[in-house]
């Protein structure tokens, strides 16, 4: 009887880093866009209001296939409601088939802004990723002109809080990919935005770059090309980062894309309803 073939020791640690890289998917673009802190500090730009003839949604749910390469890495299911004069979003990402055995990710993120001028209160995350879990809270208080961030690990049982300067009004994470869409989108015409992340500000230009038609399995849009870019991080050297809005009054989401070094990251609309 032919006994049981060991698994060969240097496959282990590759396929756990492919699982690695393909749970990162699940929401790539923020957490590398959170990675370009310019060297220079210089003061940020305003945030640009959104245009008077916009309205977010008043609810709206948006769910996204997740693609490494050409493997299925997960799905991410984005909500966006209205509650008074604010936007609350929240978000869920999670791995799938095979990546899910290997290394599983169930990440959970939620943020809130003002409506009229596009400034966000806060953003938090619970981050379950293999054996990580971590709880994350950034609060802005522009009055004070402060930002609070509070850390747990859950597994460790372990915490801390830090205080840093934020300017008078900024995006976070999650907010910023629904601002975009509050603004004209003119191809040829660029925007600058401060994002607060952690204990930084992070300026990004988006790139309102050319209208293109893209295939998802909801259907064919009409959409207009945004490029987030930084002028120095990790993205300069090592990837980059696309988000397709319909170019209708609207401006959803349908698709974003992240290229970095260790392959493509594609996020693909799969269903959308007012629920």
């Amino acid at each position: 009887m032919r006994s049981p073939r060991r698994p060969n020791p240097r496959v282990a640690p590759a396929l756990l880093s492919i699982a690695r890289a393909a749970a990162a998917a699940l929401f790539a673009w923020p957490l590398i866009v959170a990675a370009q802190i310019p060297t220079a500090k210089l003061p940020a730009p305003p945030l640009p209001p959104p245009a008077p003839s916009y309205s977010f949604p008043v609810r709206q749910t948006l769910t996204y296939s997740v693609d490494w390469r050409v493997f299925p890495a997960g799905t991410t299911t984005l909500h966006i409601e209205q509650q008074g004069g604010v936007e609350k979003v929240t978000a869920a990402a999670d791995t799938l088939g095979a990546i899910n055995l290997i290394y599983r990710v169930s990440d959970n993120f939620q943020s809130s802004f003002n409506r009229a001028t596009g400034c966000s209160y806060g953003f938090s995350k619970q981050i379950q990723e293999g054996r990580r879990r971590v709880d994350t809270n950034l609060t802005f208080n522009y009055a004070q002109g402060t930002r609070l961030l509070t850390e747990r690990n859950v597994v460790k049982n372990t915490s801390k809080q830090q205080t840093a300067p934020v300017g008078p009004c900024v995006t976070d994470l999650l907010s910023a990919i629904f601002y975009p869409a509050s603004q004209s989108l003119t191809p040829g015409v660029g925007f600058q935005v401060p994002l607060g992340d952690s204990l930084h500000t992070v300026v990004v230009k988006m790139n309102v770059e050319a209208k293109e038609v893209v295939q998802t399995p909801t259907g064919t849009y009409h959409t207009i090309r945004v490029q987030p870019t930084a002028s120095s991080g990790v993205v300069k050297a090592r990837g980059n980062i696309w988000i397709w809005y319909t170019d209708d009054a609207r401006h959803i989401p349908v698709q974003m894309r992240a290229r970095l070094f260790w392959g493509t990251i594609t996020f693909r609309l799969t269903s959308i309803s007012n629920k």
